[in-house]
């Protein structure tokens, strides 16, 4: 299951249209649901992986991050930007690649986009920790930000938690327009709303997504009642968060890796020693995640490399023998490999 050293002289690269191409062939909602379960199987065994905080570069119009991971056997690591300006450019928000490496000998295995791909893992990630904290029985979700994540979202709980109705909501009514036409044509019931409030009506999930670098009120106490899972993923940098203080300390909060969070996500507004449960003791079974039917629970979501590595691992065993990837010729492979100099020499 591991990807293993290749002998091979070339690197298979995975293009936005071959992800596309392999994402319609498997179909959304199984890949994310396979890719679901890549991700719970590294999230089971957390402790095998090295772990640091994504190392940012900010400047005035967005954030250029690198998010590396590697287990006994592999290295991996994403390169996405983050640039809330693009949209009104003409320009994705987020874009990015990835690249899986043997650890045995440092040779590339996979180079991908990632931009297609971690709306997919982040989908995914969202989906599953849904599994483990969403209410019982939970059929309504409110999608407040209907931006490039949205549908993908959508689908996933769909596929992993039962979700079938959609309450959206969007400042910008030609985003939730636009995400509406989408999901109905995908066989949802879906409800266009006019505020917030409105969009968590009877929701059991409300997730939030937006894309403004501030700290920003899109959810306030009032809004959120007993019982519900909120998917909060729209925080991701310092100085950037959707929810109001005072529902942070009314929840029971979920996060990936604490030492990020706490510099990225919501929980930035509280104290350092404010009480979070890491998920994959949830998913170990070494920690409770829902216990009760009116607790509410947080997923604190920023996005960490583990995931990323569990997506470059899936789309490496998927594309294995068939033809969706190009050879790359990224890798040196001098007969001798002492004479480098040699090799281009001959190439003339």
């Amino acid at each position: 299951m591991k990807p293993q050293p290749s002998p091979l002289a070339y690197v298979p690269f995975v293009s936005v249209e071959n992800m596309m191409r392999l994402t319609n062939a498997i179909g959304p909602e199984t890949l994310m649901t396979e890719l679901a379960g890549y991700i719970e199987e590294d999230f089971k065994r957390w402790p095998e992986f090295d772990k640091t905080p994504r190392v940012a570069s900010h400047s005035r119009d967005g954030v250029i991050e690198l998010m590396p991971t590697a287990d006994a056997t592999n290295y991996g690591f994403k390169y996405v930007n983050g640039h809330p300006k693009n949209m009104r450019e003409g320009y994705q928000t987020v874009t990015a690649f990835g690249v899986l490496s043997s650890v045995a000998n440092g040779y590339p295995v996979l180079l991908t986009e990632m931009t297609v791909l971690t709306a997919l893992r982040t989908a995914a990630t969202s989906a599953l920790v849904g599994k483990y904290l969403a209410p019982k029985g939970a059929s309504v979700m409110a999608m407040i930000g209907n931006g490039a994540q949205c549908e993908f979202q959508a689908l996933a709980f769909r596929a992993l938690c039962g979700i079938t109705t959609l309450r959206l909501y969007d400042i910008d009514a030609s985003a939730t327009d636009k995400a509406a036409a989408n999901l109905v044509a995908q066989g949802f019931d879906v409800v266009k709303c006019g505020s917030a409030m409105e969009a968590v009506e009877g929701a059991h999930i409300i997730t939030t997504c937006t894309a403004d670098k501030q700290y920003a009120t899109i959810l306030t106490d009032n809004l959120v009642g007993a019982g519900v899972h909120i998917n909060a993923i729209g925080g991701d940098c310092p100085g950037k968060t959707e929810l109001h203080r005072d529902i942070l300390l009314r929840s029971s909060i979920f996060v990936e890796y604490p030492p990020q969070t706490r510099i990225e996500g919501e929980i930035q507004q509280l104290d350092e020693d404010h009480a979070v449960t890491e998920l994959w003791q949830v998913m170990r079974g070494e920690a409770p995640g829902r216990t009760d039917a009116r607790q509410i629970t947080l997923f604190d979501s920023v996005g960490f490399a583990i995931e990323d590595f569990s997506a470059l691992r899936y789309i490496h065993d998927r594309i294995a023998g068939s033809d969706y990837f190009t050879k790359l010729d990224m890798l040196a492979d001098p007969d001798d490999p002492r004479d480098l100099f040699g090799m281009v020499m001959r190439a003339a």
